[in-house]
């Protein structure tokens, strides 16, 4: 039964981004994809500052 939805997902090549569970919709490789990229997206420095105040302050 070649041509079957089942067949894409097996010749698909794997990424980190596929670890869902199968049967996921489509849309959640991309919110993946998302959720990965604003991970990997460095701390700005005014939240970086605030966050060493709070911990000298002690969280007041």
């Amino acid at each position: 039964m070649s041509g079957t939805q089942n067949d894409k997902k097996v010749d698909k090549p794997a990424s980190r981004h596929d670890v869902g569970k199968e049967g996921d919709p489509e849309w959640t490789n991309g919110l993946k994809r998302l959720y990965d990229s604003v991970l990997d997206e460095p701390l700005p420095d005014a939240f970086a500052d605030l966050l060493a105040k709070l911990d000298k302050d002690g969280g007041r």
